[in-house]
């Protein structure tokens, strides 16, 4: 036997990425977390929307959050950047900009690569229950005050 000890096959960036595709058209558990590709003709697979519903009994309840996460060409090495599009107070995103910020966001700042897309959003919706985060006053439903992408395109997402 070789002294390699114990060796990992290490998938390839697109076929990860197409596993998470394949799950996250599949549906996730109970829902209330989706995502899928942004656009179906980037070949590099780096653009992606999630959406999460707000837990029930938090501030978040009944509303619809829409993200932007961005995959550059060292995920999943590396962290996705994550924003939320949709207004939202909480204690891990950057009010104005919507980022999540990895140094209050532990999932990004100790990001392991076996950590996926699906995982961040679970965890985001988790972090919504949270005692900080439960009862934070929240922007006013209806808020179309959208968010401008990294294209300079403004979005626009109604809360219902």
């Amino acid at each position: 036997m070789g002294s390699e000890g114990s060796s990992r096959v290490v998938v390839p960036r697109n076929f990860r990425l197409l596993e998470e595709l394949e799950r996250g058209e599949k549906g996730i558990g109970d829902g209330t977390v989706s995502y899928g590709m942004d656009d179906a003709d980037d070949v590099h697979m780096q653009s992606w929307t999630g959406t999460i519903i707000g837990p029930p009994n938090t501030v978040h309840e009944g509303r619809i959050y829409q993200l932007k996460l961005f995959c550059g060409k060292e995920y999943p090495d590396q962290p996705p950047g994550v924003r939320f599009q949709s207004r939202i107070n909480m204690s891990c995103v950057n009010y104005e900009t919507g980022v999540v910020e990895p140094s209050h966001f532990p999932m990004l700042a100790d990001w392991k690569r076996e950590n996926t897309m699906e995982d961040i959003l679970m965890q985001l919706k988790k972090e919504m229950t949270s005692p900080q985060n439960r009862k934070l006053a929240q922007p006013s439903d209806g808020n179309e005050e959208g968010r401008v992408d990294q294209k300079g395109l403004v979005v626009k997402c109604c809360i219902m």
